[in-house]
């Protein structure tokens, strides 16, 4: 671990921190006394473990996630698509069966 001056990392910053991207923890100092730390951040991996959602499927009865994709899926959608109103009771929420 290094310890450097606030002051001297002022003027070292850029290797500061390409010493930290490299696994190393930079103690700074003021007046000789610890006031701050630049240290490597620990990067998530953001890997998918197919075979764990695999496993996690079957065990919950799943066989497959998509049984069908209709042909026209990715045809292109009508030229009014995106003028059509929409229905008056669009945004009322929905009553609820059995419940009060």
């Amino acid at each position: 671990m290094k310890t450097v001056s606030i002051k001297e990392a002022n003027s070292r910053l850029s290797a500061l921190v390409r010493a930290a991207e490299n696994g190393e923890t930079i103690t700074l100092t003021r007046n000789g006394t610890p006031v701050a730390e630049i240290k490597p951040v620990k990067r998530k991996s953001f890997a998918i473990d197919w075979d764990a959602g695999e496993a996690f499927l079957k065990k919950h009865g799943v066989d497959r996630v998509v049984s069908w994709i209709s042909p026209d899926f990715d045809d292109p959608l009508p030229e009014d698509f995106l003028i059509t109103p929409l229905p008056a009771d669009f945004d009322r929420p929905k009553k609820r069966r059995g419940k009060k």
